[in-house]
């Protein structure tokens, strides 16, 4: 492994031991945050496979787009599954949640087929953005009774909406990226 690529994973191993930081330490002053060793090995697994997705597929283009747009997918994809292990967007974790794992699915093999290049990422993010649109679609006709519970229906279009224009941001920063990249070929 390169010198510079060993160095941004160790950032990657530190930043994400800082962050583990916070719960472990506002464990000391308050009784409502009640971390167990499993919850610090999922989320410190989560951050830090987060942190090194973002390292290694940033590195497939130098262009300031490119890398926002990554940035921006990644987080996304990290607040998507976050909320869905700790509270669940449509009413408790588990059930209709799972269909949120799906969302993210889409983008993955989005991207594995577009090989990372703009272009195809831009497609893939659209993608996802409308799984995620389509959700609480599903979730209305399936088990509307589920939506009485918070966050309730309008609750639920909001945290949709919010990833909507995350994954789709991101997509058209990759479409920017694919023009730029494009331009300067020719």
């Amino acid at each position: 492994m390169e010198l510079r690529l060993r160095k941004q994973v160790i950032l990657v191993a530190i930043v994400t031991a800082l962050i583990l930081m916070v719960p472990l330490v506002a464990m000391q002053f308050s009784e409502e945050i009640d971390w167990d060793p499993r919850d610090f090995i999922i989320m410190g697994a989560l951050i830090f496979s987060t942190g090194l997705s973002y390292v290694l597929i940033s590195r497939m283009s130098d262009n300031i787009a490119y890398r926002a747009a990554v940035g921006i997918a990644v987080v996304a994809g990290l607040l998507l599954v976050w909320v869905n292990l700790a509270v669940g967007i449509i009413g408790e974790p588990g059930g209709l949640n799972m269909l949120y794992f799906a969302v993210l699915q889409i983008g993955i093999i989005g991207a594995a087929i577009a090989r990372l290049k703009p272009h195809g990422m831009a497609k893939a993010l659209y993608a996802t953005a409308i799984a995620q649109v389509i959700v609480p679609l599903i979730a209305l006709m399936v088990d509307r009774a589920t939506l009485n519970e918070p966050p309730g229906i309008v609750g639920l279009f909001v945290l949709n909406g919010f990833f909507v224009v995350m994954f789709v941001v991101s997509a058209a920063l990759f479409r920017q990226a694919g023009a730029t990249t494009e331009g300067m070929e020719k």
